[in-house]
């Protein structure tokens, strides 16, 4: 199985503080897009269907795989 790791982070320090976070974490795996995590405003799945992917194409990674049958998305 190939997998890949997408992931968009905040770096750097405030003040004397370390600052670091991951905002979003996106996998491709078995050929479907997983959203492990959205911590931004942005509707990710909804932005992947206006590009055209089908929404049997991607998984929201961060409901429970029961919780997920209940979506219009993939179930993994």
């Amino acid at each position: 199985m190939q997998l890949h790791h997408y992931q968009l982070v905040h770096v750097g320090w405030e003040n004397k503080c370390r600052v670091y976070g991951c905002s979003i974490h996106i996998d491709i795996k078995n050929e479907k897009i997983w959203i492990q995590l959205n911590g931004t405003e942005v509707d990710i799945p909804e932005e992947l269907i206006n590009m055209g992917v089908p929404k049997e194409d991607i998984v929201i990674g961060f409901h429970s795989p029961y919780k997920r049958q209940f979506t219009d998305f993939a179930v993994g």
